[in-house]
């Protein structure tokens, strides 16, 4: 049996955002999803997950699960046997991001989940002439399942995170840097970077997708992350 595999979502995401990699990838290993709403520190959120997790794991995450798997790596870099980062940024946030950030919380706690995910996020999620309503109402769905608290706690994990430049130059396992060609939220230019940063990583830029695409082009992503897991 290969090592299990890991796959850490995003922001107001569950189980869901994998789907097709999760029907692609499980045969032959254990693939966990695992929760990251709990805690309102991105080191809370890792060291949660580090405890329920194996021994040892392969390591994915997409946008904020990125962000946790870095933090992962930070506390247990023995425990990462390789590492993919999907549509995610290794700095910390701006003071500008911090401030965005704190208007929607508020926003947020004062009932206004709905609005704040139609108006902010929904319109940076897919490619921009992509017509898929389907992907949009699926992010609608998870992030209502989640519900406020868990947009108010996620957050605050990621306006008070780190930069995690350094754990990235330290890291030694197989590494795929993967994001789509046209991610508003986090663009390519991070991806070289992070790409530049962890020696021998391997980068690969999805033509046809924005933010998400495990689900805009899932067999693009599913045939990545099977090379990296061979590597």
């Amino acid at each position: 049996m290969s090592d299990s595999l890991l796959l850490v979502p995003g922001l107001m995401c569950d189980a869901r955002l994998f789907a097709p990699q999760i029907a692609a990838l499980s045969a032959g290993r254990t693939v966990i999803v695992p929760d990251v709403s709990g805690a309102d520190t991105v080191d809370a959120l890792a060291a949660a997950v580090l405890a329920d997790a194996p021994p040892a794991f392969a390591l994915a995450g997409l946008s904020m699960g990125g962000i946790v798997a870095m933090e992962i790596v930070r506390q247990a870099p023995d425990r990462v046997r390789r590492l993919a980062l999907l549509d995610t940024d290794p700095r910390a946030d701006s003071p500008g991001v911090r401030a965005m950030r704190e208007a929607q919380i508020a926003e947020v706690e004062a009932g206004g989940l709905d609005t704040v995910l139609r108006r902010d996020l929904q319109p940076l999620f897919l490619h921009g002439e992509s017509t898929r309503e389907d992907i949009r109402a699926l992010m609608l769905a998870m992030a209502h399942d989640l519900g406020p608290d868990v947009f108010v706690r996620q957050s605050r994990a990621l306006a008070s995170r780190g930069s995690q430049e350094e754990t990235l130059r330290a890291y030694r396992g197989p590494t795929l840097v993967l994001c789509g060609e046209d991610d508003r939220l986090c663009p390519v230019k991070r991806h070289t970077l992070m790409h530049e940063l962890v020696a021998g990583s391997t980068l690969e830029i999805v033509p046809g997708a924005g933010h998400l695409p495990t689900l805009e082009t899932p067999e693009a992503v599913d045939a990545a992350l099977a090379r990296w897991l061979a590597a």
